[in-house]
């Protein structure tokens, strides 16, 4: 466990409270503090020393590059689950009243890693399941944006050490999101996305 937690705050907690955003397209409420303090940390802890993070490569400009973080799936699309990731994903179950199959985590070691603005994509059956995204670690701006409504103004959302945000409804088909990279000095964060495959 990391000790510096002990002596004082290291990651943003944000206030503890719920906000849906009134956006059209799209249902998308935050919780900050669904995860209090103590719970936060050794999640945190736990995940970014005990995963096995690998780096995907993609092709952009005719180029293979290394995707600019670390992921791990775990579920049905990838490792076991464990304790830890069955703890988490049966709270965020209950809070929300879906049920996930699997769980992208990504691993934001500083500002240079970042995720460029996308859909995420629909299941097999091509259904539009809620998506529940948790945050653990350094506060970071999800920006969101409409594919096609462009006089609304893109949103930045900042993601605090233990949120939870759940994307639902048709947001997939219409907005975007993204996590931009900065050139402050921050510390790491980790990102899990709870997801239904089928």
């Amino acid at each position: 466990m990391l000790t510096l937690f002990d002596d004082f705050q290291v990651f943003d907690d944000g206030k503890k409270r719920n906000v849906h955003f009134d956006i059209p397209d799209a249902e998308l409420t935050l919780r900050q503090q669904f995860f209090n303090k103590a719970e936060s940390d050794n999640y945190y802890d736990v995940l970014l020393n005990n995963t096995k993070w690998s780096q995907n490569k993609r092709v952009m400009y005719d180029k293979i590059v290394n995707d600019p973080r670390l992921t791990a799936w775990f579920g049905k699309k990838g490792f076991g689950w464990t304790v830890e990731l069955l703890a988490i994903k049966d709270k965020v179950e209950v809070a929300c009243g879906f049920r996930f199959d699997s769980v992208l985590l990504n691993y934001y070691r500083d500002g240079n890693d970042s995720v460029s603005w996308h859909s995420d994509k629909k299941s097999k059956s091509g259904v539009n399941h809620p998506i529940a995204s948790v945050s653990f670690g350094e506060t970071r701006p999800f920006w969101i944006r409409h594919k096609y409504k462009k006089d609304l103004k893109p949103m930045s959302i900042p993601l605090t050490h233990g949120s939870f945000l759940l994307m639902a409804g048709e947001m997939q088909d219409f907005w975007e999101h993204h996590i931009p990279k900065t050139s402050k000095i921050i510390a790491p964060r980790l990102n899990l996305t709870f997801r239904t495959t089928e």
